[in-house]
């Protein structure tokens, strides 16, 4: 198989959103190749088609029960209450202090799930993390309360606050074409980080899942967004700060966006009532960029590509120079589970 940074980013964007890019392929090895296959990112696409009872309610339970089945598949463990909890203790135990960067820009409607963040929470604690040491995080804190989070600052529990509350640092980091100062709750607050997107459209850059949700970390994301947010996003995410703290991304896919992003459009919206996790965000962002496309197929829209948005920073973060992850689908093995209540 010709490697990817071999390629040139349009050819391999242009393979991408064919049909040899499509979810699910095996395998895209030429015929007699003898060589031995590379590793692959593992990203889990769990659904559960009763997750949400009447109305547009989503039942916590079942929510937890689909978080629990889509952890012990991403490390492919039996599904037990012993395995789940064992999960959570490959991502951060006793010694850690864990931040969860949700993404609350879009309001009720399209913000990463509260009762998915309290799933979260509830399952670090008893990995062993106090409480006191879990900080669930954006830029803003009223956007953060509008979104429907609840407010703790200090005391023995779970916190919650935006950046503002407490400022950025003074110094610039500065990685390729990106310098900019992070939020003091990333750098001071946390050894790891556990990022909670949302599965959205965006107007200008296509796609915004976990990589772009990185840009409510620092204090300038509107001078980023340029070209597509390309080279932006991949180089803001080979920052230290970023990259030596990230240890799993979980997105909501419950409710998802397939036009008129980043603001929430309920036309354009969807009950994916889903799940994708991964270690591996530019996989993730992969994947969750073919679901989007599927959905716009469906509506009857173009592609992304021939809108001249497709999410060209993905093939970026994963190219020699940044090696973030993988955006081939031959590296990729996508793992589709059902989910329910036990």
């Amino acid at each position: 198989m010709t490697d990817l940074r071999d390629r040139s980013r349009r050819n391999f964007l242009t393979r991408c959103i064919t049909g040899a890019a499509a979810i699910g392929v095996a395998s895209l090895h030429a015929a007699g190749e003898t060589q031995a296959p590379a590793a692959k990112s593992r990203v889990v696409v769990a659904r559960d088609p009763l997750l949400r009872t009447s109305g547009s309610t989503i039942d916590a339970r079942r929510l937890e029960t689909l978080l629990d089945r889509t952890m012990q598949s991403l490390f492919n463990l039996a599904a037990t209450h012993e395995n789940s909890i064992a999960a959570w203790r490959r991502i951060a135990g006793a010694g850690d202090s864990v931040s969860l960067k949700v993404n609350t820009l879009g309001g009720r409607g399209i913000s990463t799930n509260v009762d998915l963040v309290a799933a979260v929470c509830e399952r670090l604690q008893q990995a062993g993390v106090a409480a006191r040491n879990i900080i669930v995080w954006d830029r803003d804190t009223e956007e953060m309360e509008r979104a429907g989070f609840r407010i703790a600052i200090a005391g023995d529990r779970v916190q919650c606050y935006g950046t503002d509350r407490v400022g950025y640092e003074e110094d610039l980091s500065a990685w390729g074409s990106v310098g900019s100062r992070f939020s003091k709750i990333l750098t001071r607050s946390s050894t790891v980080l556990i990022n909670l997107p949302v599965l959205k459209d965006h107007d200008g850059a296509g796609v915004t899942i976990a990589l772009k949700n990185m840009y409510g970390t620092i204090h300038n994301p509107n001078k980023y967004h340029p070209n597509g947010c390309d080279p932006y996003v991949a180089d803001l995410n080979m920052l230290p700060d970023i990259r030596s703290r990230m240890k799993l991304t979980i997105c909501d896919a419950t409710t998802a966006m397939y036009e008129g992003g980043p603001a929430f459009k309920p036309e354009h919206s969807w009950k994916l009532n889903g799940l994708l996790v991964s270690q591996d965000a530019v996989a993730l962002d992969f994947t969750g960029w073919q679901l989007i496309e599927r959905k716009r197929a469906e509506m009857g829209l173009k592609t992304l590509e021939a809108e001249q948005r497709a999410p060209r920073y993905i093939s970026t973060a994963a190219d020699s120079e940044h090696g973030l992850g993988h955006c081939d689908p031959a590296r990729i093995a996508v793992v589709e589970i059902q989910g329910g209540a036990s």
